[in-house]
């Protein structure tokens, strides 16, 4: 496979992980790592481009969230909704530095939306918490060969 095609891949898993779909990109991502066949920094770059871009569009159902509330697809229940309301509310924005954890992460990504979290600090404090995920994944995939 060509490199564009390995990194277009690996884009799409992470771009899908962040939204309706139950995907992990964080075993493709270490796979890739340790193949040492890539480039470390692009790896890393495009997975959390890829996984803030689907956690984008989460905040954008957020924001729409009247028109689909409900719907079979919707990425997160009623009762997750709740309970990443609930949290928002107590700690506020602060809480998108927690929308790499697997569970509550996407809800509290779809909440933002709804609670009219500006773009530009929902981007800044999701990029921050997805790009530290994957580099605890490198960490975890090489850190040995980094010590």
């Amino acid at each position: 496979m060509s490199d564009l095609g390995v990194y277009a891949g690996l884009f799409a898993l992470a771009f899908a992980a962040a939204t309706v779909l139950p995907m992990q990109s964080e075993a493709a991502l270490a796979g890739l790592l340790l193949s040492n066949s890539y480039s470390t920094t692009a790896l890393i770059a495009v997975a959390s481009v890829g996984n803030v871009l689907g956690s984008v569009v989460n905040w954008l159902l957020g924001r729409a969230i009247d028109r689909f509330r409900g719907r079979r697809w919707f990425p997160a229940s009623p009762t997750q909704i709740d309970r990443a309301a609930s949290w928002y509310h107590r700690y506020g924005r602060w809480t998108l530095l927690l929308s790499w954890a697997p569970v509550i992460g996407d809800p509290l990504t779809v909440v933002a939306g709804v609670l009219r979290e500006p773009l530009p600090s929902f981007l800044i404090l999701v990029t921050i918490a997805k790009t530290m995920r994957y580099l605890v994944v490198l960490l975890m995939a090489r850190g040995w060969q980094l010590l």
